[in-house]
């Protein structure tokens, strides 16, 4: 194959361009401060100019909450797992977009297929079957990014006590040095607590929004302090250590578990890879067992036996410490 250098002259043109314009773009845009960036509450204060408990209840209608912090729908789980996920659209967005998708999923099976039986079944996955994976997965990224955050916040907590501040103006500290998840989590608790809540309700307000295995034991060690007393900085010090050994663990065993993880990948996408790859190369190779009813059975055992398979070697490389 013959390349004309005149191309990669042209491309390296374009890569300069383009580096020229990102330089400029990091010299001289200065609009949004390092305070109004650093989480989405401090944002939102610095935003709407209202006050502190305008923004909370902005914050609590946001994750799905009533104006003075209560579940919006009868379903707890479902309402625990919209919080938890940190979506912050709103509950009258989230059900429009699960009508748009039901609906879309029903027309597009029907053009596809013409079976209203198949047509219900893409109705119920794409409006609710594939929401909650989608919910379930922003809660497992959100609690992970949590957790990873968590020991820092229990370190500045740790210092601001023993420069002589109260527990609530060390929650006010990480509210304003951290990032989202932590930063606007904490940003609540303060300003429960400033608006009436007491320190041990609003610190398990903080565990039902985040759902961390990591929060009951730094909700229980301040809920203790506060009614009987102690050292809460060297409590706090201590949790921090056992936190970061336990993330030091768990990314220790799923190094471990990466072998198990990449057979259990390569296991289940081989015969799905195979399949497209025949059906490419070779069109009429099952077109006489396509529109068979044993070949419609077979394939639904196959799938089956496969997600036994796939379910037992996730189970073999995940599991709580």
């Amino acid at each position: 194959m013959n390349f004309d250098p005149i191309y990669l002259f042209y491309i390296l043109i374009g890569l300069s361009a383009a580096m020229l314009a990102e330089g400029a773009y990091l010299l001289f845009y200065n609009k949004a401060s390092y305070r109004k960036n650093i989480n989405r509450r401090l944002k939102i204060i610095d935003a709407s100019k209202t006050s502190r408990e305008d923004v909370l209840v902005q914050l609590r209608r946001e994750r799905g909450l009533t104006a003075s912090g209560d579940y919006r729908l009868p379903l707890v789980n479902l309402n625990q797992l919209l919080l938890q996920s940190g979506l912050t659209i709103g509950l009258g967005k989230l059900v429009l977009i699960v009508l748009v998708l039901a609906v879309g999923s029903f027309v597009g099976t029907m053009m596809f297929d013409g079976k209203i039986s198949h047509a219900l079944f893409g109705a119920v996955f794409g409006g609710f079957v594939l929401p909650l994976m989608l919910l379930k997965f922003m809660r497992a990224r959100r609690q992970k990014k949590f957790g990873a955050q968590f020991p820092d916040a229990i370190d500045i907590i740790v210092r601001s006590l023993r420069a002589g501040h109260p527990v609530p103006v060390a929650i006010n500290m990480v509210a304003r040095e951290m990032a989202d998840p932590v930063g606007s989590e904490f940003g609540l608790v303060t300003d429960e607590i400033t608006y009436g809540a007491d320190l041990e309700g609003a610190m398990r307000n903080l565990y039902y929004r985040v759902g961390t295995d990591d929060l009951p034991l730094f909700v229980t060690a301040v809920a203790i302090q506060g009614s009987t007393g102690g050292n809460l900085g060297e409590i706090l010090e201590n949790l921090s250590s056992v936190i970061r050994q336990r993330f030091k663990m768990r990314r220790k065993i799923r190094s471990l578990a990466a072998e198990g993880r990449a057979s259990a990948l390569i296991l289940s996408s081989l015969p799905i890879l195979m399949f497209g790859v025949i059906n490419f190369m070779v069109p009429d190779f099952y077109a006489s067992v396509w529109h068979e009813s044993l070949t419609k059975i077979a394939l639904a055992g196959a799938g089956a036996w496969m997600g036994i398979g796939n379910f037992i070697m996730y189970r073999m490389v995940n599991f709580k410490i």
